[in-house]
């Protein structure tokens, strides 16, 4: 066995059982001298991450964490909506689990678009039309929105309190046709979802880690609950082709910014997102996706006479949003 090889065996056992511990550093000559339920065991108890480093190691590591058992794993502790039976017979039509993490956790980057210079990029010709400006022309001329899965988690604190699948694109398909003439937006909450029935709804309390708010107007002053949100929120969009096999996160994980009581004193809007590579397909070459989630405040201490009353927000809108540079 390799030196290198060795050491790292060594610390990937320390995250497992003292017995997988003792039983790891007795001498061996070669890695396949040990048992292959032992690198097993030890390989699930890894992050992603992790588990990408020892496949990196020497071959036979590489063979064990090649294991879709494993990579489904990681997957269900990142994205908790991943343990659905239709999204797991998705990500099986698409290339696997192990495909699916490589292409969702890391942010999408295009290390080939340049500086956006606007007196120097290419004029389109008027005479082009509006599928042939847009670059959908080709395979994408076929797509529909239907083809579209959209697979969302959001996190408080680490602690996941929403997994949602969205099949489709709500409302594209609708007699108007709106979704081929409007910007490229998909609704997370629909009208219904926001009204005074609460179940499904998403709500945040003191018991899942929120300060104790006694009135807004204190809240105004010191910002806790807002940096509470800001600090501790964590968003998941991943999005899913079907017909092109293909997934992608837009999101950007953790916020990028916000507004404090906005449109009224209870309102918290917190902004996700993330830059995406449009080469050939707008001028810029670039679009920039909006992800906006909003927190009412629905329960303050001062305002219920009832005892054990918690200081609550409710999750009342969470959109995405598609536009290129310029806004459209």
């Amino acid at each position: 066995m390799q030196v290198s090889s060795f050491v790292f065996l060594f610390e990937l056992c320390l995250l497992g059982s003292q017995r997988i511990l003792t039983m790891s550093v007795a001498p061996v000559e070669s890695i396949p001298a040990l048992s292959s339920d032992l690198f097993y065991d030890i390989f699930r108890r890894l992050d992603g991450a992790t588990l990408a480093s020892a496949a990196c190691t020497c071959a036979t590591l590489c063979s064990i964490s090649k294991e879709e058992s494993l990579w489904e794993n990681v997957c269900s502790s990142m994205w908790p909506s991943t343990n659905r039976e239709d999204v797991k017979n998705l990500i099986s039509s698409i290339g696997g689990f192990r495909k699916f993490y490589a292409d969702c956790f890391p942010i999408v980057v295009n290390k080939e678009v340049v500086e956006y210079q606007p007196n120097n990029y290419h004029e389109y010709p008027d005479n082009w039309t509006e599928a042939e400006y847009y670059g959908d022309m080709n395979e994408s001329e076929n797509v529909c929105p239907s083809d579209f899965v959209s697979i969302i988690d959001i996190r408080f604190k680490g602690k996941p309190v929403c997994s949602k699948v969205l099949w489709g694109i709500p409302n594209a398909n609708s007699y108007d046709g709106w979704f081929y003439n409007c910007p490229f937006r998909i609704d997370f909450l629909t009208y219904a979802d926001r009204d005074d029935n609460d179940d499904g709804c998403v709500h945040l309390s003191v018991s899942d880690g929120l300060p104790r708010v006694t009135s807004m107007e204190r809240e105004r002053k010191d910002g806790k609950l807002w940096r509470e949100l800001c600090e501790g929120l964590q968003l998941s969009w991943i999005i899913v082709n079907k017909k092109m096999k293909q997934a992608a996160n837009l999101a950007s994980w953790s916020p990028l910014g916000g507004q404090r009581h906005w449109p009224t004193d209870r309102d918290f809007v917190i902004r996700f997102g993330s830059v995406l590579p449009a080469k050939d397909i707008v001028p810029c070459q670039v679009v920039e996706c909006i992800l906006i989630m909003k927190f009412r405040v629905v329960h303050t201490e001062e305002e219920e006479e009832e005892e054990g009353v918690q200081t609550t927000v409710k999750l009342t809108e969470l959109s995405m949003q598609l536009e290129d540079m310029e806004g459209a």
